[in-house]
C-alpha cells in the first residue's frame, strides 16, 4: 500500500501497489502492520456497506467523541465519492479545516479518517456502493454530526444535493455547537 499523507494533519490517502501478472493484479488493501508502522491505528470493530440509490445524495458529516472515537478506511466499490472529512480536534493545526476527494473502484483509492474528523460524501453517480472499516462500534450517545451546508466550512459539493436523511440535514451548525458548549461549562 502506498500511503500519502493528506493537507490534514494525521488524514491518508492510501493507493493499492498493484503487483500484476497476466490475470490482472494482487494489492493487499488493509494491513495492521503497515497502518500501525504509519502511526495510523490498525483495529477494524464493524464493516459497514452503504448503498445510494440517487446521484447527489449526501450522507454525513459524522463522527464520535470519547470514550467512542472512531477512525475508518472509505472505499467505493461501486459508482463513484465525493469524500469529504473535516478536522474537529481542537489542538489540530488544521482544526476546523476540510479536504474533498474522488473516490471510485477504478482509482482504487481509500481515504483513512483519522479519530474526531467528520466525515461524509456525496454520491457522484447513481447506484453508488461504499464500504467503511470502523475501528469503533457504532455507539449512538456519542455520535455527533455537522450539517452538510455549513457556511463555516463552505463545503464545494460537486452536484446539487438530490436526497439527504432528515437527520444529516437536521444536524446543528458549527456556530451553534460552539455556543452550546460555551453555555455547558
Amino acid at each position: 500500500m502506498i500511503f500519502t499523507e493528506t493537507a490534514l494533519n494525521d488524514a491518508f490517502m492510501i493507493e493499492l501497489e498493484q503487483k500484476p501478472d497476466h490475470r490482472g493484479f494482487f494489492a493487499r488493501t488493509f494491513c495492521a502492520q503497515e497502518f500501525a508502522a504509519h502511526g495510523l491505528k490498525p483495529t477494524v470493530a464493524q464493516c459497514n456497506l452503504s448503498f445510494n440509490h440517487k446521484k447527489g445524495t449526501v450522507r454525513g458529516m459524522h463522527y464520535q467523541i470519547a470514550p467512542a472515537t472512531e477512525t475508518k478506511l472509505v472505499r467505493c466499490t461501486k459508482g463513484a465519492i465525493y469524500d469529504v472529512i473535516i478536522d474537529m480536534r481542537p489542538e489540530s493545526p488544521t482544526f476546523l479545516s476540510h479536504i474533498g476527494v474522488e473516490l471510485t473502484p477504478d482509482n482504487y483509492r481509500a481515504l483513512y479518517v483519522p479519530a474526531m474528523f467528520a466525515h461524509g460524501y456525496q454520491t457522484l453517480t447513481d447506484d453508488s456502493e461504499v464500504v467503511y472499516q470502523v475501528s469503533e462500534f457504532y455507539t449512538p450517545g456519542y455520535e455527533r454530526g455537522l450539517r452538510y451546508d455549513d457556511p463555516s466550512f463552505n463545503i464545494d459539493w460537486p452536484l446539487e444535493v438530490s436526497d439527504i436523511s432528515e437527520k444529516d440535514a437536521n444536524w446543528p451548525l458549527l456556530r451553534m455547537m460552539m455556543v452550546g458548549e460555551a453555555e455547558s461549562r
